[in-house]
């Protein structure tokens, strides 16, 4: 038996300040904003699946993501382009093949939507 599991528990992204962030995801993924915030530095979104941990700990221009590590899904591309245009979210691609775009969060870490 293998003491590692084919299991992610969660993915962290590092931004500069937990509270705007948590704020920020929250808003985007229609989630409340009412999770403690562990440690002074990190704040578990409530996913389904692996849960997203913004972590200001680790934080640094080094440490953001230039390529996107993982995508959320939305069955209706089109409408969450949509969505993401009325929040004002900086879009760096348009909708790919009609599946997917790029975008980036607040702090610059480069994120995927995908159908």
């Amino acid at each position: 038996m293998n003491p590692i599991s084919n299991k992610i528990n969660g993915i962290f992204i590092p931004v500069s300040n937990v509270e705007n962030a948590r704020d920020w995801y929250c808003d985007i993924l229609g989630l409340p904003a009412d999770g403690e915030i562990y440690f002074g530095h990190i704040y578990v979104l409530p996913m389904e699946g692996p849960n997203i941990v913004l972590d200001s700990k680790i934080y640094s221009r080094e440490n953001l993501y230039k390529a996107p590590a993982f995508q959320f899904h939305t069955e209706d591309i089109e409408q969450a382009y949509a969505f993401m245009q009325e929040k004002k979210v900086e879009l760096i691609t348009g909708i790919e093949n009609g599946h997917w775009f790029n975008f980036k969060d607040p702090d610059g870490n480069m994120l995927m939507v995908c159908k």
